[in-house]
């Protein structure tokens, strides 16, 4: 059993011991940051909670955020994040999934002008990729697929501020790539294992975790 989170150090700190932490509640019990947080944290009015804390356990680095588990958000470790990607990647760069026509054109545009910037926030990015009122639709599909297929993540959340300073409302999440985030050593080191062997690493890593684990629940989460 999980211990209990009660600070952005508390996650940080359990990324880092067990490699993967999803935001919310999934197939396996009691693997999920919104199970092993007090109630009372997540929608206080006078205390932060997980949501206002996933932009500074970003920024304590040496961890990834981004819709990574069946298409819900959750924290990968550095350490473990090259044999997540190789796996989830099937051993492709993006620019080879195209090539091989397993991408679609809608992808690599919203890939594309996120790389040309290195980051951008979610308002940029629909502006520049054209999805706004009248023009594309599909957004939060593509980039929630770009995520679970670890060519994107989302590098910090970006709040608006009143006239005192003050933040207020929902973090804007701003996007960019592990390449741009990871540095050299990504992409000299995501590649140098078959897909296969990196997800039985994976799986047999959570599995000793998570004893009670079946393999029908970790490929629903790990898919």
């Amino acid at each position: 059993m999980l211990r209990e989170i009660h600070s952005a150090d508390d996650i940080w700190n359990l990324v880092q011991e067990i490699g993967f932490l999803p935001l919310f509640q999934n197939e396996i019990g009691g693997f999920s940051i919104e199970e092993r947080t007090p109630p009372h944290l997540w929608f206080s009015d006078t205390e932060p909670g997980p949501w206002e804390w996933k932009g500074p356990v970003i920024q304590m680095g040496d961890c990834f955020y981004g819709k990574f588990f069946a298409g819900k958000a959750g924290y990968v470790s550095k350490k473990w994040f090259l044999d997540f990607a190789n796996y989830r990647r099937d051993g492709y760069d993006f620019d080879a999934l195209y090539d091989d026509g397993l991408a679609a054109r809608k992808d690599k545009t919203i890939y594309d002008t996120i790389t040309e910037h290195g980051s951008l926030l979610t308002g940029e990015l629909k502006k520049l990729c054209n999805y706004v009122k009248g023009g594309n639709k599909g957004f939060d599909t593509i980039i929630t697929r770009l995520q679970m297929e670890t060519y994107v993540v989302v590098k910090d959340f970006v709040y608006s501020q009143n006239r005192y300073g003050e933040t207020y409302g929902w973090g804007i999440a701003e996007y960019s790539t592990p390449e741009m985030l990871f540095g050299d050593d990504f992409f000299r080191e995501v590649y140098r294992t078959e897909p296969s062997e990196s997800r039985q690493k994976v799986y047999a890593h959570l599995t000793n975790i998570f004893p009670q684990a079946t393999e029908s629940q970790l490929k629903k989460l790990l898919k």
